[in-house]
C-alpha cells in the first residue's frame, strides 16, 4: 500500500471585502503559490485546488500548477477536480504535460496529480455550452465528460491523434507534444457514487472521493465511503491492472487552539453527517471536524474511509490568508495527522 499522505485542498475563493485576505483573483492565485511553498516546508504532501467556472474561484489551474511546480521541489500538485465538460482534451493534454515537466525540474518524474470528473453544481446554466461544448444527440453531460477524458488520457499516453500533412514531411500520424513520463498513471476520477467508483477502477484511474456522495443508504458517511473504496479496489483487482491504485478522500478539519480560531469557527463541529437533495438526488455530506486537536485526532482515527484511503485532502479557508492557513496545517501535521498513520516525509 502507498504511504499515507495529507494535502490541502483550496477552493480558491476571493471576494472584495475587508474581512477577506483574497480580494482579487490575483490575490487567490499568488497566495495559492505561497501556501504551497509553506506547506512543502511543513512536510505536507500535496497542494490541491478546486476548479470552478463563472465564479470568484480558481478556474484555469495549469498556470497556477506550473508556477507552484517551479517554486517547489517535492510536494504533489493537483486538482480536485477539473470539470471535463469545459475542456479541449488535446489542448489540456499539452498544458498538463508542460506543467508536469516544469514540476520535474528537481529530477525524476513530474508531480502533477490531476483530478477530473463530470463536475459539480455550478452558478452558470449550461456553462460548458458557452465554451462551445454541447453534448451530441442522445448524449448527456456525463457522457461528454467521459468521452473527453478518454481522449485526454490517450493524448498524454502518446497515442497518435492526427494525421501528418505529407506536404510538411513524411506521411504518418502525430501525437501531442510534449510528453511527460508517468503522467498517465497520475489521473484521478472524482467519484460521487459507488457505481462510478467501479467504473473508475475499470478505466484504470485513481479514485478521488470528496465530502459528499450523491447517494444515501442510511449508513454513516464514512461507512458509505468505505464501501465505495472497497468496491473500487475489488473492481481494480478484477480488471487486472498491474500497478497499485491510489485513493483520496477529503475532510473539513479545523483545530481550535486560539481565540482567533474560536472567533472564526466556534468551539466544536456539528458532529453529524448532513443529508439533503443535490440536483434532484438524495445526497449525504460528511461532517466537519472542528474542535480541540486531540478530540479531532481521536475522531479521525475512527473514520473508516480516512483509514482506508492513502491520501487525505484537508479543505482550507483560503480567504483567511497564507499565515492563518500555514498555522492550521502546522497544527494538523503536528497534533492530528499522526493519529491516522501519517508520518512526515524524510
Amino acid at each position: 500500500m502507498h504511504r499515507k499522505r495529507i494535502g490541502f485542498l483550496s477552493f480558491g475563493h476571493w471576494h472584495p471585502h475587508e474581512s477577506s485576505k483574497t480580494n482579487t483573483g490575483g490575490d487567490a492565485l499568488v497566495q495559492g503559490i505561497e501556501l504551497a511553498v509553506a506547506a512543502e516546508e511543513l512536510g505536507i504532501d500535496g497542494a490541491y485546488f478546486r476548479v470552478h467556472h463563472f465564479a470568484r474561484q480558481l478556474a484555469s489551474p495549469f498556470p497556477l500548477l506550473a508556477a507552484i511546480g517551479a517554486r517547489t521541489s517535492r510536494i504533489e500538485i493537483g486538482t480536485g477536480v477539473i470539470d471535463m465538460r469545459y475542456e479541449n482534451p488535446l489542448y489540456m493534454a499539452e498544458e498538463a504535460a508542460a506543467a508536469d515537466l516544469i514540476s520535474a525540474h528537481s529530477g525524476g518524474e513530474g508531480r502533477l496529480q490531476l483530478g477530473v470528473s463530470r463536475g459539480s453544481p455550478e452558478t452558470a446554466l449550461n456553462g460548458s455550452h458557452a465554451f462551445g461544448y454541447v453534448p451530441g444527440e442522445g448524449e448527456d453531460d456525463a457522457t461528454l465528460a467521459r468521452e473527453k477524458t478518454a481522449l485526454f488520457r490517450a493524448a498524454i499516453a502518446g497515442e497518435p491523434v492526427v494525421r501528418a500533412d505529407p506536404r510538411m514531411g513524411p506521411d504518418g500520424v502525430l501525437a501531442i507534444q510534449p510528453q511527460s513520463p508517468g503522467l498517465p498513471e497520475r489521473i484521478w476520477w472524482g467519484s460521487g457514487t459507488r457505481a462510478t467508483a467501479v467504473w473508475t477502477a475499470e478505466q484504470g484511474m485513481n479514485l478521488m472521493s470528496s465530502t459528499l456522495l450523491v447517494e444515501d443508504t442510511g449508513v454513516p458517511f464514512d461507512e458509505l465511503q468505505l464501501e465505495q473504496i472497497e468496491l473500487y479496489r475489488e473492481a481494480w483487482k478484477k480488471a487486472g491492472w498491474q500497478r497499485e491504485p491510489r485513493v483520496s478522500v477529503s475532510r473539513s478539519v479545523i483545530p481550535i487552539i486560539s481565540d482567533l480560531d474560536r472567533q472564526y469557527f466556534g468551539r466544536d463541529g456539528d458532529g453529524e453527517d448532513q443529508v439533503g437533495m443535490l440536483e434532484g438526488v438524495r445526497a449525504r455530506f460528511g461532517k466537519s471536524y472542528t474542535g480541540a486537536p486531540d478530540v479531532i485526532a481521536a475522531e479521525l482515527a475512527k473514520d473508516a474511509a480516512v483509514q482506508a484511503a492513502d491520501t487525505v485532502l484537508l479543505t482550507v479557508p483560503n480567504q483567511l490568508g497564507v499565515d492563518y492557513n500555514s498555522r492550521l496545517l502546522e497544527t494538523i501535521a503536528r497534533d492530528i495527522a499522526p493519529a491516522i498513520g501519517w508520518q512526515k516525509a524524510e
